[in-house]
């Protein structure tokens, strides 16, 4: 399984393995991790301290980072004050990637507008979105949408990319950089009282493991809040793709999640 790959029409270089602000991992778990290729950092809703300490000390590497920052405001005139506040944060002067938060509808005009303006200001590089609707996806997968990267849902309780989503991408042509979130269904894949009798129960690497064996995916989030879990990441990827075996097991427990 190959471990970067070129971020859709961004065309940044980035691990196939992202990792989220969200849960707490360490300063210097997230920095051995860029160490060894990871490059995609989600500076999201909830920034923890510790994941700002890292960026911070990661400035002098700073080309080596692309820092997706999240914006879920659905009031344009704040849009640049949270922006700004995350890069005083972390004392950055731009952010590679400005993720609009769960848009299950249409990007209200509004928000796109602000959200170039700050492109305009060279606050932001790219712009993505983020949607739990998969059948919107195409539509903000197209390169006239105005967005370079889609992050959406995709997992093995969750297959329906397979049918709402991957089928629809070879006829765009000039694809976004493709972004999975939840690979674990919320920790329900792992869950022993989820799976169905005499099946083994996924392990976090297996559920990404079963994302990343889509060529469709660029990037598979994750969200480490220990050294061991963000070990067990970086081995799915070492692991290579799963063979049909192996995801038709993830599928019957998905289906039974």
């Amino acid at each position: 399984m190959e471990h970067s790959r070129t971020l859709g029409r961004t065309g940044l270089d980035v691990y196939r393995i992202g990792v989220s602000a969200s849960y707490g991992v360490p300063a210097a778990v997230v920095e051995q991790a860029v160490d060894r290729g990871v490059n995609y950092l989600y500076f999201g809703s909830i920034r923890r301290g510790g994941f700002a300490d890292a960026l911070r000390n990661l400035a002098p590497r700073r080309d080596r980072v692309v820092l997706a920052v999240q914006s879920y405001t659905r009031m344009a005139a704040l849009m640049a004050w949270s922006l700004e506040r995350a890069l005083k944060t972390i004392r950055y002067e731009r952010a590679d990637v400005l993720l609009l938060g769960m848009w299950n509808k249409p990007v209200s005009p509004r928000i796109v507008d602000a959200a170039r303006k700050l492109q305009q200001r060279g606050l932001v590089r790219y712009l993505a979105v983020s949607t739990h609707q998969r059948k919107l996806v195409p539509e903000l997968a197209r390169p006239g949408s105005g967005f370079d990267v889609v992050h959406f849902r995709y997992n093995a309780a969750h297959p329906g990319a397979e049918q709402d989503i991957f089928p629809y991408l070879a006829a765009i042509g000039s694809l976004p950089g493709m972004v999975s979130f939840t690979s674990t269904s919320w920790k329900q894949l792992m869950d022993p009282k989820r799976a169905p009798a005499g099946e083994r129960v996924p392990t976090a690497a297996d559920c990404y493991r079963f994302v990343l064996s889509r060529p469709e995916v660029d990037v598979c989030m994750t969200g480490p809040s220990s050294a061991a879990h963000m070990d067990e990441a970086l081995r799915a990827l070492d692991a290579g793709p799963m063979p049909p075996d192996e995801l038709a097991w993830m599928r019957r427990v998905g289906g039974h999640a």
